[in-house]
Protein backbone atom coordinates (compact mmCIF):
# COMPACT_ATOMS: atom_id res chain seq x y z
CA UNK A 1 0.00 0.00 0.00
CA UNK A 2 1.37 3.40 -0.98
CA UNK A 3 1.23 6.48 1.26
CA UNK A 4 1.12 8.77 -1.78
CA UNK A 5 -2.25 10.48 -2.26
CA UNK A 6 -3.75 10.53 -5.69
CA UNK A 7 -4.66 14.06 -6.78
CA UNK A 8 -7.76 14.39 -8.89
CA UNK A 9 -7.19 16.18 -12.23
CA UNK A 10 -10.14 18.41 -11.29
CA UNK A 11 -7.94 19.93 -8.61
CA UNK A 12 -4.95 20.69 -10.80
CA UNK A 13 -6.57 21.60 -14.11
CA UNK A 14 -6.45 25.24 -15.25
CA UNK A 15 -9.72 27.07 -14.92
CA UNK A 16 -11.09 28.88 -17.94
CA UNK A 17 -13.57 31.65 -17.38
CA UNK A 18 -15.75 32.74 -20.25
CA UNK A 19 -17.56 36.04 -20.07
CA UNK A 20 -21.27 35.62 -20.57
CA UNK A 21 -23.25 38.55 -21.91
CA UNK A 22 -26.75 39.32 -20.79
CA UNK A 23 -28.27 39.06 -17.39
CA UNK A 24 -30.89 41.34 -15.93
CA UNK A 25 -31.02 44.93 -17.17
CA UNK A 26 -29.11 47.41 -15.01
CA UNK A 27 -28.68 51.16 -14.98
CA UNK A 28 -25.18 52.39 -15.71
CA UNK A 29 -23.21 52.79 -12.48
CA UNK A 30 -21.29 55.88 -13.54
CA UNK A 31 -21.90 59.28 -15.04
CA UNK A 32 -19.81 62.43 -15.27
CA UNK A 33 -22.91 64.62 -15.46
CA UNK A 34 -25.13 66.16 -12.80
CA UNK A 35 -27.18 63.73 -10.72
CA UNK A 36 -30.47 64.06 -8.89
CA UNK A 37 -30.46 62.33 -5.52
CA UNK A 38 -32.49 61.63 -2.41
CA UNK A 39 -31.23 61.18 1.12
CA UNK A 40 -31.91 57.81 2.72
CA UNK A 41 -32.24 57.65 6.50
CA UNK A 42 -32.45 54.78 8.97
CA UNK A 43 -35.46 54.19 11.22
CA UNK A 44 -33.62 56.31 13.81
CA UNK A 45 -33.32 59.20 11.33
CA UNK A 46 -29.57 58.87 10.69
CA UNK A 47 -28.37 59.50 7.14
CA UNK A 48 -27.15 56.19 5.77
CA UNK A 49 -26.74 57.00 2.08
CA UNK A 50 -28.06 58.43 -1.14
CA UNK A 51 -29.90 57.10 -4.17
CA UNK A 52 -28.91 59.03 -7.29
CA UNK A 53 -30.00 59.16 -10.93
CA UNK A 54 -29.13 60.66 -14.30
CA UNK A 55 -31.45 60.09 -17.26
CA UNK A 56 -29.01 61.28 -19.93
CA UNK A 57 -26.60 58.41 -19.23
CA UNK A 58 -29.35 56.01 -18.04
CA UNK A 59 -27.41 55.83 -14.79
CA UNK A 60 -28.52 55.30 -11.19
CA UNK A 61 -27.14 53.84 -8.02
CA UNK A 62 -26.82 53.67 -4.27
CA UNK A 63 -24.02 55.53 -2.49
CA UNK A 64 -23.49 54.44 1.08
CA UNK A 65 -22.43 56.88 3.77
CA UNK A 66 -19.42 55.13 5.36
CA UNK A 67 -20.11 56.77 8.73
CA UNK A 68 -23.36 54.77 8.78
CA UNK A 69 -21.37 51.58 9.33
CA UNK A 70 -22.60 48.07 8.68
CA UNK A 71 -26.26 49.05 9.02
CA UNK A 72 -25.95 51.58 6.19
CA UNK A 73 -24.13 49.07 3.99
CA UNK A 74 -26.71 46.35 4.63
CA UNK A 75 -29.75 48.59 4.16
CA UNK A 76 -28.33 49.72 0.83
CA UNK A 77 -29.37 46.35 -0.58
CA UNK A 78 -33.02 47.42 -0.33
CA UNK A 79 -32.40 50.54 -2.39
CA UNK A 80 -30.22 48.82 -4.97
CA UNK A 81 -32.94 46.19 -5.40
CA UNK A 82 -35.55 48.90 -5.95
CA UNK A 83 -33.35 50.33 -8.72
CA UNK A 84 -32.90 46.91 -10.35
CA UNK A 85 -36.66 46.33 -10.28
CA UNK A 86 -37.36 49.76 -11.78
CA UNK A 87 -34.89 49.17 -14.61
CA UNK A 88 -36.45 45.78 -15.33
CA UNK A 89 -39.81 47.56 -15.75
CA UNK A 90 -38.25 50.08 -18.15
CA UNK A 91 -38.50 53.04 -15.78
CA UNK A 92 -36.11 55.96 -16.34
CA UNK A 93 -33.65 56.64 -13.51
CA UNK A 94 -35.30 59.87 -12.32
CA UNK A 95 -38.75 58.27 -12.52
CA UNK A 96 -37.37 55.52 -10.25
CA UNK A 97 -36.36 58.24 -7.76
CA UNK A 98 -39.87 59.69 -7.96
CA UNK A 99 -41.34 56.24 -7.21
CA UNK A 100 -39.05 55.87 -4.21
CA UNK A 101 -40.15 59.25 -2.87
CA UNK A 102 -43.83 58.45 -3.45
CA UNK A 103 -43.64 54.93 -2.00
CA UNK A 104 -41.36 55.67 0.96
CA UNK A 105 -42.75 54.11 4.15
CA UNK A 106 -42.08 56.14 7.33
CA UNK A 107 -42.23 52.93 9.42
CA UNK A 108 -39.65 51.03 7.31
CA UNK A 109 -36.11 50.21 8.44
CA UNK A 110 -34.91 52.89 6.00
CA UNK A 111 -36.76 55.54 4.04
CA UNK A 112 -36.40 58.57 1.82
CA UNK A 113 -35.97 61.69 3.92
CA UNK A 114 -38.94 63.92 3.05
CA UNK A 115 -38.02 66.98 0.99
CA UNK A 116 -34.50 65.70 0.28
CA UNK A 117 -34.64 65.60 -3.54
CA UNK A 118 -31.58 67.60 -4.64
CA UNK A 119 -29.02 67.83 -7.42
CA UNK A 120 -25.26 67.44 -7.29
CA UNK A 121 -23.04 68.77 -10.09
CA UNK A 122 -21.38 65.36 -10.48
CA UNK A 123 -21.51 61.88 -9.01
CA UNK A 124 -18.05 62.54 -7.56
CA UNK A 125 -19.46 65.52 -5.65
CA UNK A 126 -22.21 63.34 -4.20
CA UNK A 127 -19.67 60.70 -3.18
CA UNK A 128 -17.65 63.43 -1.46
CA UNK A 129 -20.80 64.49 0.42
CA UNK A 130 -21.35 60.87 1.49
CA UNK A 131 -17.79 60.57 2.79
CA UNK A 132 -18.19 63.51 5.17
CA UNK A 133 -18.79 62.45 8.75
Amino acid sequence: MSSERRVSPRMTEDLHFNRVEGGPPRYARRTDKAVQYVVIVSAAGEVIGYVWANDEDDAAGWTVRPAGGDEAFNLGFIWATKLHEAKARGVTPTAALAEMIRDSDPSATSRVQPGSLSEAPTLAALKELASQA
